[in-house]
């Protein structure tokens, strides 16, 4: 199928600084982006969502102490008139 002078050029591009380089290069650098996405998701999702829970928790508790009708959605001033 290939030929003994498309095998040694294959093998020497593939040998070649540029090429070990540019993927050494390319491994660190998605190594790093793996861990600081891996960072940023464990801190995002341990620190956000009880915060968030607990505080429409909260919200809807002194809205039913309160007896008050729950505030109008600010989407009706978004309503087209014909």
């Amino acid at each position: 199928m290939f030929n003994s002078e498309i095998r040694k050029l294959l093998v020497q591009v593939i040998s070649s600084w540029q090429v070990l380089a540019v993927t050494g290069v390319l491994v660190v650098y998605i190594s790093l982006v793996n861990h600081v996405a891996r960072i940023y998701h464990k801190r995002r999702r341990s620190t956000s969502l009880p915060k968030l829970k607990i505080k429409k928790e909260k919200a809807k508790e002194e809205a039913a102490a309160s007896g008050a009708a729950p505030a109008a959605p600010e989407s009706e001033d978004l309503v087209l008139e014909e």
